[in-house]
């Protein structure tokens, strides 16, 4: 009985997630669009967000700075400043007065932080940039300030209005740097053993809960990737063992990156990675990593995921959960809109819809 209630939930089915009740199930994953001028958040933003809004939708913001050591591209939002906080207040009440649910992805790009934005030299686990700008080491006595950079960033994201934050800990940044062999070559407390590779990342899921409450509190991984020379030499025990982990700490949510090779170009033909991860957190799960509606809805169905997040494609369908409920088509995206600069194209341009019908007629 129980398998086929499972395979009555889709997409669209409603789902609490902690004291949150969605309406459906697809979530707008963060997506970096360098349009935050001087890295305050700007009023085009209000439009670009509110028109991804639906009623009990859950939206997560574009990855958002936490400090001036933390700025790795052009034109990201900051949420460390006074006028940035009051800058989001106006685009998150926007999303909220059209019923959404909208939490603040907080960021520190590591060692691709550049010297052009940031007063040092880009930080790091190591002291090995690669291809990057050489980065300085972190002192084990300069970890608990970045800790607490990440829990000011929190306190003022609801400051903002915010719902809550998703440290983001995946994509080869700071948090991910500690976490991933190929990177952290430490011999402290924060290097070595699995263990001690994951101790940042728990320690700030520690002081961010402590801050503003674990039912507020989600964070992003990405094992299986090797973004930005950041890989790990055995990605499923990093994430199985991040997932029994965070259920100390009672986070809201976890979300996990697919690997890409897995999800865009082989179309679901390996869906097992995350398997074990799934079954090892306790709070709501969700995925994301080139899902279409189809296996989106197959994976809810087949409870692999609680939720899907979706980047590219909704950027180019503001109104994705309607297309998916009609199975309508799909705008299709274009990449080289995606970092430009412009308010308006690439961004909040994208068709509606009855806008689509309509240009058909």
């Amino acid at each position: 009985m129980g398998e086929e209630q499972n395979l009555q939930i889709t997409l669209m089915s409603p789902y609490k997630m902690g004291h949150f009740q969605l309406s459906h199930r697809v979530v707008l994953a963060p997506l970096t669009r360098q349009r935050m001028y001087g890295n305050v958040p700007q009023p085009h933003a209000i439009l670009y967000y509110s028109q991804r809004t639906t009623d009990g939708g859950l939206l997560i913001s574009e990855a958002t700075v936490i400090s001036d050591t933390a700025i790795g591209y052009r034109d990201v939002p900051g949420i460390w400043t006074k006028e940035q906080v009051e800058a989001w207040k106006p685009i998150v009440e926007a999303v909220h007065d059209k019923g959404g649910i909208f939490f603040c992805q907080i960021w520190h790009t590591g060692r691709l932080s550049n010297t052009v934005s940031s007063t040092d030299k880009p930080l790091s686990p190591s002291s090995d940039g690669s291809h990057f700008s050489p980065p300085r080491r972190l002192s084990t006595e300069e970890i608990p300030q970045i800790i607490n950079d990440f829990r000011l960033a929190a306190k003022n994201a609801m400051e903002a209005g915010f719902d809550g934050v998703e440290l983001h800990a995946a994509h080869g940044y700071l948090v991910d740097q500690f976490l991933k062999d190929q990177v952290n070559d430490r011999t402290d407390n924060y290097g070595g053993s699995l263990e001690n590779r994951c101790r940042f990342a728990l320690e700030l899921v520690e002081a961010v809960s402590e801050e503003i409450g674990a039912d507020r509190v989600g964070i992003r991984l990405s094992p299986f990737a090797d973004y930005n020379e950041s890989g790990d030499s055995n990605p499923e025990g990093l994430g199985l063992y991040m997932a029994e982990s965070l259920n100390k700490y009672g986070i809201l949510y976890l979300h996990v990156v697919e690997p890409r090779m897995k999800t865009a170009w082989e179309k679901f033909e390996c869906t097992e990675s995350l398997l074990s991860m799934r079954k090892a957190f306790k709070g709501t799960f969700i995925v994301a990593g080139g899902y279409g509606r189809e296996d989106g809805n197959k994976a809810v169905a087949e409870n692999r995921a609680d939720l899907v997040a979706y980047g590219r494609v909704f950027l180019a369908n503001p109104d994705l959960p309607r297309r998916f409920e009609l199975n309508a088509p799909l705008n299709k995206y274009d990449r080289n809109t995606f970092y430009t600069s412009d308010p308006v194209v690439g961004y909040t341009d994208y068709p509606f819809l009855d806008q689509t019908y309509d240009k058909e007629t």
